[in-house]
């Protein structure tokens, strides 16, 4: 049964038939004056990038808030990684909770929780908080994503509304871009305050918006069930352990730390349990039959192997330029072409978005992907940003391309098994970008560790010190000391250590073109695969649109 706030809030306003969404829990889309829409755009636009901004500026300047907080390499990496524990999840909750108690309350509630955690940081300054901080903000991010998709679809006609949902979806992809563009000044050892100041100010605003300018009541129901909470900690646990060995694996390294292994264990135990349990419920948290269909199974292999080869961005690119030496300052142009780039990919996937045809944009955003990644393959040391302009932002327009049209495909199949199937997309569609985006950097990364060991050895092997060409080499590097170092020895031993770095650099781009190459035959492999199940959903949706034309046709006749 509906609360009593609910009941009110019907009595006071009804929705008109064609007003209701066929989404419980979401608001109805009632008519707006054009000022009105105009305030639910702003506030959408808010509340989507706020949600999403934060976690890029953490993840885009990690190297400095490690010195900043004075934090070991694998302390910073929880940063991120707890990040996306809490968000991947989040949603499951989310849904529940606003059709029961409503959306308002569960994004004031988190989004004070987060300001009061972001506040007390700034005056704690210690590790834990830092983790606290971010898993609040992993949560808030997901309230905060739909949030700001509802208040979006607020402000478009319904002839457009469908160019609202994409722009939603797509506008957060431009937020690791933005990222990069702010002055690393700010996250000095003297300054990383203003970080959390920024955020505090970002669900400060946020909160404000949401507060002042309200979406239309929602109609609620009973949602939870109290198997619900057996289900989501078994299942949530399982995740954030996933989540833990992808993001610090890495960066450990596999077979180094202890807990790997046990974690590892742990989710493999936890997921399957918790997925047995709703199996064999009869108002499932997680409708397991319907994601063990096909047609799931292969939008979640295609919306992971996109979030992989888009990892490119992220480790390839941003990893290249750092080993021939390129910092933050000297990314910012090429940062504002990706910008550029993704803003447009965002706009145009809009505008040109096909509901018959849904898997064009991503078949055209992962040939986009191969292409960006094969023109960065031949990489030597002499390149620099603006030899990436039009790779990196060929990859920044397909990201914003792919996202929205992906959202809609598992949607509209959701919607059309039932409306109680949108809990297990929503759930999907976060896994399949949160650990997608982990998973892909995890394998590149851990790829291109691989392939460069494997290249220094070769390069080594070639080096022999009777070679004229290595021995005029290491006296060149000698001679650079002269003037500092009076040892013989110690300048040879210098000279030979300078060579070796540059072994190392060439290894790690040799490794890094390596890289390139395997996320375009991944993006090729992907297209091939894809196109044949997409061409076959284009089939079938013709067809099903025609007969609906010839039923409609036949009941006007009859």
């Amino acid at each position: 049964m509906a609360t009593n706030g609910a009941v009110e809030e019907q009595a006071a306003w009804e929705p008109a038939p064609h007003e209701r969404s066929p989404i419980p829990g979401s608001p109805p889309t009632p008519w707006h004056p054009l000022p009105r829409r105009i305030a639910y755009f702003s506030v959408a636009v808010l509340v989507v990038m706020s949600g999403s901004l934060g976690n890029a500026i953490v993840t885009a300047n990690l190297t400095t808030l490690q010195g900043s907080l004075g934090l070991y390499s694998a302390e910073i990496q929880w940063l991120p990684t707890v990040y996306v524990m809490t968000n991947v999840c989040a949603n499951m909750l989310l849904i529940k909770f606003r059709q029961q108690f409503g959306i308002r309350l569960f994004t004031q509630i988190f989004l004070i929780g987060f300001a009061l955690t972001t506040g007390a940081h700034i005056f704690t300054h210690s590790f834990a908080t830092a983790v606290a901080v971010r898993a609040l903000s992993g949560i808030a991010a997901a309230a905060c994503s739909t949030v700001g998709l509802l208040y979006m679809v607020q402000a478009w006609t319904p002839e457009h509304r469908l160019k609202g949902i994409v722009l939603a979806v797509s506008l957060p992809q431009t937020a690791v871009p933005l990222a990069r563009l702010f002055p690393t000044e700010v996250f000095e050892a003297d300054r990383w305050q203003s970080l959390y100041l920024f955020e505090l100010g970002l669900a400060l605003f946020c909160l404000a918006g949401v507060r002042l300018l309200v979406l239309p009541p929602v109609e609620r129901m009973k949602a939870f069930e109290p198997l619900d909470f057996v289900t989501f900690p078994i299942f949530a646990t399982g995740i954030a352990l996933l989540c833990a060995v992808l993001g610090l694996g890495r960066t450990l390294w596999w077979f180094e730390a202890p807990w790997i292994a046990p974690a590892l264990i742990g989710a493999i135990v936890l997921i399957p349990t918790a997925l047995v349990i709703e199996h064999n419920r009869r108002n499932p948290l997680l409708n397991t039959r319907w994601l063990g269909s096909g047609a799931i199974v292969r939008f979640a292999l295609v919306s992971i192997l996109a979030r992989v080869v888009l990892s490119e961005q992220t480790i390839g690119a941003s990893g290249l330029l750092a080993v021939v030496g390129m910092g933050n300052d000297q990314l910012r142009m090429l940062y504002a072409v990706v910008l550029v780039a993704t803003l447009a990919g965002a706009v145009i996937g809009a505008m040109t978005i096909d509901p018959t045809f849904l898997g064009k944009p991503i078949l055209i955003a992962l040939a986009l992907i191969c292409v960006g990644a094969l023109l960065d393959s031949d990489s030597t040391n002499l390149i620099r940003p603006h030899d990436m302009y039009f790779s990196q932002a060929l990859l920044g327009f397909a990201s914003a391309l792919f996202i929205g049209p992906a959202l809609l495909v598992g949607l509209t199949r959701a919607l059309r098994e039932g409306p109680t199937h949108f809990v297990s997309f929503s759930a999907l569609f976060g896994i399949t970008q949160n650990l997608g985006g982990l998973f892909g950097s995890a394998m590149l990364g851990t790829f291109q560790v691989i392939r460069e060991h494997a290249h220094n050895n070769a390069i080594v092997a070639g080096l022999m010190s009777g070679d004229p060409l290595v021995a005029q080499r290491l006296q060149q590097n000698a001679a650079a000391y002269g003037r500092v170092l009076v040892d013989p020895g110690l300048r040879q031993a210098e000279g030979a250590a300078i060579l070796s770095q540059t072994v190392t650099r060439e290894a790690n781009i040799l490794a890094y073109n390596d890289t390139f190459l395997l996320i375009a035959a991944i993006a090729a492999g992907t297209i091939l695969w894809a196109s044949v199940h997409i061409m076959r959903i284009r089939r079938e949706t013709l067809a099903r649109i025609a007969a609906e034309q010839q039923a409609q046709a036949g009941a006007q006749n009859g």
